[in-house]
């Protein structure tokens, strides 16, 4: 519906397994190399994100891989078994950290960074990985890979002229979702306000196509099309100053995205809470992250750099979160 069908495939979506292969305890806490706590959340998170996990363990990727130097994807592929399948009950991540101004350029190593800017940049340094080998790639195709099978959503956005009334639909992929918290006291009120038409006017306005002239008009964004794993990011940043929203925003254990829908009717679309991180300091640009996740034995665990610690579902619901990651 409005949207262009890609040519290719590059990965069949009923390929992905959304249940762990292998139950197993958790794997190994990974070392600080210094100020590198953001990098570290991160790759627990997606360590233990099933999909991405099973995927990575088959070892599909390195197999096929051509790439020369650099692929996320065969980082990640490394790192995944490295965590889950060595005895070690500590891992240094050097792979990531050396090769950091590959996924980022604004990342250096012994300088701290934000766990967001780093999963939004690990995602994409996957994306470029997947798509490595297929230069004449349609737009649509693109969205087609295991990563955009994954991770990846449409969200819809209907502009409507207040004067006439017409209507102008537009598609946009995503990998995430950021939403606003300076109001909201929970997930479920912050993605309301989220999908809540927006008025556009004074230097906001857009040009109507009928009136050929900028009118006012209202703008609504909702979930056009859900992820297989929902990634949200509760922006704790007050302004550009690093100044920190440090309230408790409740988030459930189940999350229902129907409501959230271009089409509401229909049954619930249900997410489990997998994994979350967690920022401590006053502001923005300082502090320490850490992280739970629940592991493929399906019990919850705090990651925070070396150490694994068993925790409950009591206590994971009572954080300070930054970052959320539910799956289907």
């Amino acid at each position: 519906e409005g949207m262009a069908l890609p040519q290719r495939i590059l990965f069949h979506p009923e390929e992905i397994c959304m249940d762990w292969k292998q139950r197993q305890r958790p794997g190994a806490g990974l070392c600080n190399l210094g100020s590198t706590c953001y990098i570290n959340v991160i790759l627990q998170c997606l360590t233990y994100t099933p999909p991405l996990a099973n995927y990575l363990l088959s070892r599909d990727h390195s197999q096929l891989c051509h790439q020369q130097g650099f692929c996320m994807m065969c980082i990640m592929e490394a790192h995944v078994r490295k965590v889950l399948r060595s005895s070690a009950s500590v891992i240094w991540p050097r792979a990531v950290v050396r090769d950091l101004k590959f996924i980022g350029e604004e990342f250096e190593p012994d300088v701290a960074g934000d766990a967001y800017e780093f999963l939004r940049c690990a995602l994409e340094a996957m994306q470029r990985a997947c798509l490595s080998g297929s230069s004449d790639v349609d737009i649509s195709s693109q969205t087609t890979t295991i990563i955009h099978q994954i991770f990846g959503g449409f969200l819809k956005s209907r502009v409507t002229c207040l004067r006439c009334q017409a209507v102008s639909d537009s598609y946009k992929a995503f990998l995430h979702v950021l939403l606003d918290i300076k109001a909201p006291s929970s997930l479920t009120t912050a993605l309301e306000d989220f999908v809540t038409s927006k008025k556009l006017d004074g230097k906001y306005c857009l040009k109507c196509s009928k009136f050929e002239k900028k009118v006012t008009a209202s703008k609504r964004v909702t979930v056009h099309c859900v992820p297989k794993v929902f990634t949200v990011c509760l922006e704790r940043a007050a302004d550009h100053t690093g100044k920190k929203i440090s309230k408790i925003v409740e988030y459930p254990e189940y999350l229902d995205l129907r409501p959230y829908m271009s089409d509401t009717a229909g049954e619930p679309l249900l997410y489990s809470l997998y994994a979350l991180v967690v920022h401590s300091g006053d502001t923005c640009l300082d502090g320490h992250f850490f992280c739970y996740t629940k592991a493929s034995n399906g019990l919850w665990y705090k990651m925070d750099d070396e150490s694994v610690d068993n925790c409950g579902i009591h206590a994971v619901l009572r954080q300070q979160a930054y970052l959320l990651f539910y799956a289907r």
